[in-house]
């Protein structure tokens, strides 16, 4: 059988560890500068957890488990039933009663909603760990991919949305990437909704305008109209989507068309608190009131970050939420929280060439093997360097030289250490700086205690 790996994921060699391992200690050291506190969570969650979370495309996008003797239902007039009704973005616990997760936030909010009464709040964790969607693979879109998140709840102060932003920008800043962060807020959106007269058709709205930038205008304009949107709601919409101009000109074009509405006032007023705190800090911030992002349960700030230089679609996005826990029967605990894209950041920074010279040597010191004899002593070497936390190896039998030092230069290992039979003799040892070509000879005492830069 020729191998293989289902599609939309992938294997990651040592190289491509080790770069994804400087993104995530990288965002990491942000979070813990921050504040910020880990968490885990189960991959598989119980299928009412998820569905109904985000939104009918979303559902339709979570990968359900089988339950147990069900490998084979098509067998069964009833199971291939309520296989129609699984396909269709609906439930049915005969044939799946959990499912993998589809993003970290549900689950974070199940979390806090079982161990409240034990956490200590304002509540300030991150995250890194898989998750799973069933979606069409392409570049940069995966059915298996990281996240790292971070969230704040049991606070409203909008004080913790500006530390999001500037959490974006520092993370960013570290990384290397030069990105755009935009923000919009969802009372806005509700606003424009209320305005037009179809407050219950806010979904179909958002969802269509989040699209805008794939599909355009007039695209938008046929999927509002297909869902049932009269010709001046539409145009009430297009009014809205037509705003532009600087930060504080889009502000103000933006309360003379929303102003009758009090929840768009409201989210205006929470914005322009976020572009007063956050213009005469960060260059790369944007207000974007085309910004929809189609989840169900954001209900103020919205973020969307994109690194510039590269058509990779967003690297990170998030918002606030102030009800989110109320799903699970937990009243009163808002918050409001961002995501990495970790995936989409690596093939960022590959393109761009951002990641360190440095991060592919894992071996820092490879000894020669040049006999049972002269290996003994290196093993022993070997054991104070890396008491003193210097990587290194011995090559895994005697050889010619040509083959360890292509060995060496494969694994990008920047010294060698020569122990022979004259080495042996006098006590002492030669280092080769692989990079340079440069040796010396020292005794084989001061080797724990020589600098290897």
């Amino acid at each position: 059988m020729k191998p293989s790996i289902p599609q939309g994921t992938r294997d990651f060699g040592p190289e491509i560890v080790r770069k994804r391992d400087f993104i995530l200690k990288s965002i990491r050291s942000v979070f813990e500068l921050y504040g910020f506190q880990p968490l885990e969570t189960p991959a598989m969650e119980n299928l009412e957890t998820l569905t109904g979370k985000y939104g009918e495309e979303g559902d339709k996008l979570i990968f359900r488990i089988l339950n147990n003797g069900l490998e084979n239902p098509a067998k069964h007039q009833a199971a291939r039933e309520a296989f129609e009704r699984i396909l269709a973005g609906k439930n049915d616990n005969a044939i799946a009663e959990r499912a993998l997760r589809y993003d970290l936030t549900i689950p974070f909010a199940r979390y806090v909603a079982m161990n409240h009464s034990q956490l200590t709040f304002p509540f300030k964790r991150y995250q890194v760990q898989p998750v799973w969607r069933a979606d069409r693979p392409q570049k940069s879109r995966y059915r298996e991919f990281l996240q790292f998140d971070a969230d704040v709840v049991g606070t409203r102060s909008m004080l913790s949305d500006v530390e999001f932003a500037n959490i974006y920008f520092h993370a960013f800043e570290r990384l290397g990437l030069t990105v755009v962060i935009k923000i919009n807020n969802r009372k806005i959106l509700y606003g424009l909704a209320e305005l037009c007269g179809c407050q219950q058709n806010l979904t179909t709205i958002t969802v269509a305008i989040d699209k805008l930038e794939k599909i355009g205008i007039d695209h938008v304009n046929q999927e509002l109209f297909a869902k049932g949107l009269e010709k001046r709601q539409v145009n009430w919409i297009n009014r809205y989507l037509s705003i532009s101009g600087t930060n504080d000109e889009k502000l103000k074009s933006a309360f003379e068309l929303l102003s009758p509405s009090a929840v768009g006032r409201i989210g205006l007023q929470e914005l322009e608190f976020l572009s007063n705190r956050l213009s005469s800090n960060l260059s790369s911030f944007v207000i974007d009131f085309t910004l929809a992002r189609g989840l169900n349960y954001y209900t103020g700030t919205i973020y969307e970050v994109e690194a510039q230089g590269v058509s990779i679609g967003s690297v990170g996005g998030g918002g606030r939420y102030d009800d989110l826990t109320g799903l699970f029967d937990l009243q009163g605990m808002p918050g409001v929280g961002i995501s990495f894209g970790i995936d989409r950041i690596y093939d960022a920074m590959e393109e761009l060439g951002r990641f360190p010279s440095d991060i592919y040597v894992s071996t820092k010191i490879l000894f020669f093997n040049l006999g049972s004899v002269e290996a003994e002593k290196s093993l022993e070497l070997m054991h104070l360097l890396r008491s003193k936390n210097i990587p290194c190896e011995l090559f895994h039998e005697a050889s010619k030289f040509d083959r360890q030092f292509k060995y060496a230069e494969k694994k990008n290992i920047p010294f060698a250490v020569i122990i022979g039979s004259k080495e042996l003799e006098r006590d002492i040892c030669t280092i080769k700086n692989l990079k340079t070509g440069q040796q010396q000879t020292i005794p084989s005492s001061g080797l724990a205690n020589f600098e290897f830069v």
